[in-house]
């Protein structure tokens, strides 16, 4: 596994880049570009992260491609493709997006977006992505959700089955899986199941944490990991079993000095269970 990090401080070039996550100790990092870059200057940062042995995590197309408005679905479904083209260039792990939601929140909730028809409109919306970019070095995945598809193992197993193309693989985050009190008590044999079932389609994973409160009736909130109640020690040992260059990487923290003590409490129980990171 390789522990990445949002980067705080300014780069103009890739040297800087370079030398910015490597002042994290970080051996993974989100897409230092946006998708409108300069190709020479896409293939500049490639060539900067595969000579510093720095893995692209992931090119994150955030937007609503099953939205109800024509006018921003078409954007958005040319923001993941877009995306997409970024994500192979650069040689990134995959393309990420939320599937999306049929409301005025792109990412959601809303009752249609656990229906079969949009089931099926998730299948179609993914095809023409990867029919339109057909990446070969890199994918496109969805995230996780709580209320949206995919929603489980199952639902992943059925994307996949349905989408049925090699660009497309897994996307994990445990925390957004976490979304009743049943999970949250049970989160360890729910990563042990996803990894089992879905390891070897994994691309990327998000790192947080979550904690349930005690108020009624259910509130759940991520948090800082060491802070909640998401079994990080085991997700660790399973995430170690799959490919040596798998980045997990922290997100949603509102600050620089969050992230460093993120990155400490997991480096620590890495550490602590031998487990390279």
């Amino acid at each position: 596994m390789r522990l990445g990090l949002p980067i705080f401080q300014p780069y103009a070039d890739p040297a800087q880049w370079v030398a910015a996550v490597q002042a994290k100790g970080a051996k993974a990092a989100y897409c230092p570009l946006k998708t409108h870059a300069d190709p020479a200057l896409i293939e500049a940062y490639r060539q900067a992260a595969q000579a510093a042995d720095i893995v692209i995590a992931e090119v994150g197309a955030w937007s609503n491609p099953l939205s109800p408005d024509p006018a921003e679905r078409a954007a958005a479904l040319e923001r993941c493709k877009s995306s997409l083209l970024l994500a192979e260039r650069i040689g990134a792990r995959c393309c990420v997006n939320i599937a999306g939601s049929r409301g005025k929140k792109w990412d959601g909730p809303h009752p249609a977006d656990l229906s079969e028809a949009t089931f099926d409109l998730i299948v179609e919306t993914v095809q023409e992505i990867i029919d339109a970019v057909q990446p070969q070095a890199t994918v496109y995945a969805l995230e996780t959700m709580p209320w949206l598809y995919p929603d489980s193992v199952e639902s992943y197993q059925r994307l996949i089955a349905e989408i049925d193309r090699p660009g497309f693989a897994v996307h994990f985050d445990p925390v957004n899986l976490v979304n009743s009190p049943q999970r949250y008590f049970q989160n360890a044999a729910l990563i042990r199941e996803f990894v089992a079932t879905l390891g070897p389609a994994i691309r990327s994973v998000h790192l947080k944490d979550i904690r349930l409160d005690q108020r009624l009736t259910v509130h759940l909130d991520e948090v800082r990991p060491g802070l909640g109640g998401l079994d990080i020690r085991v997700l660790l040992h399973e995430l170690n079993q799959l490919a040596p260059d798998l980045p997990v990487m922290l997100e949603h923290l509102p600050d620089e000095t969050e992230y460093d003590l993120a990155a400490a409490h997991v480096r620590g129980l890495a550490q602590s269970e031998g487990i390279p990171l």
